[in-house]
């Protein structure tokens, strides 16, 4: 589990395709202080073991499937990466609660500066955007985010300063592919209203018969 606080950003140092997927290292002194083999690490928000250390860096296995859903498939040495550890029961909760678990791929279509800070549009399937509300929370390269407005094909957030400081996304370019997690709490939701429906959408014989009525 993540807040979506990003701790530093690392360096892609190197990739190398294995049998099961990639094994891909990055370049963290920071995040590796006090890191053991085995602990989870967010790198552009996607939840990756540990597998081996060094004094100043980080490897990991990169399974097809993530590589697939997440924007790690199309990295290379030298890219920068959000990183975060995962919580301990101490922590901060300064963000949202954030699995690490990447639902799709966006993609920036608009940056607009204002004053200090940097609206940032992105587009992601249709499909997505049922999970998403204005106000509501977001993780977008494991950048923990609010969401402003909600279009017909996607949404907008706004980047303050810091975070276009300390996290990467505000220097990234049109077109580039983000890593979105929507706020877990809404497909709890969905999930726990959805019995309550036929598939025409209207309210099922079945739920008006458990609540007593016949």
């Amino acid at each position: 589990m993540f807040t979506g606080i990003v701790e530093a950003i690392g360096t892609t140092k190197r990739i190398q395709k294995t049998d099961a997927g990639y094994q891909m290292t990055f370049r963290a002194p920071s995040v590796v202080d006090g890191c053991r083999l085995g602990d989870s690490i967010a790198v552009n928000g996607t939840c990756l073991t540990v597998t081996e250390l060094t004094s100043d860096a980080f490897s990991v296995c990169v399974a097809p499937e993530t590589l697939s859903r997440t924007n790690l498939g199309s990295a290379e040495v030298g890219d920068g990466v959000n990183l975060e550890r995962s919580l301990t029961p101490t922590s901060r909760m300064g963000g949202h609660f954030v699995q690490g678990h990447i639902d799709a791929t966006g993609v920036l279509v608009a940056l607009r500066p204002e004053q200090d800070s940097l609206w940032v549009t992105v587009h992601v399937d249709q499909a997505l955007l049922r999970w998403i509300v204005p106000k509501g929370f977001i993780a977008l390269d494991g950048i923990s985010l609010t969401v402003v407005d909600v279009f017909e094909n996607g949404f907008s957030i706004m980047l303050i300063d810091y975070t276009q400081k300390h996290a990467m996304l505000g220097g990234r370019r049109i077109g580039y592919r983000v890593n979105v997690e929507v706020d877990i709490l809404a497909k709890y939701v969905e999930k726990m209203i959805s019995r309550r429906f036929d598939t025409d959408g209207v309210i099922s014989q079945k739920f008006l018969s458990e609540h007593g009525y016949n």
